[in-house]
């Protein structure tokens, strides 16, 4: 569907706090714009209250489940 997805993004707790995650997602934009594709999604655990917060920053947002690209939905379904 013209996005590029992570599964999941999880880095050793001793990296934690130091960039090393949005260093990771910002690698997989630049990766998905030189490809040409339209979308970056991800998938995360919605029970970890710090996720959504924390993605939302970076730009990401929640979609409801009607909302969901095709290839979105073939991966979480």
């Amino acid at each position: 569907d013209g996005a590029l997805h992570v599964e999941q993004v999880s880095v050793h707790p001793r990296a934690a706090r130091r960039g090393v995650g949005r260093a990771l997602l910002e690698h997989a934009a630049g990766r998905a714009r030189e490809e040409g594709l339209t979308a970056l999604t991800l998938t995360t655990f919605a029970d970890v209250p710090w996720n959504a917060p924390y993605y939302a920053r970076l730009g990401f947002r929640v979609l409801p489940p009607d909302g969901l690209p095709d290839g979105l939905r073939r991966i979480v379904t």
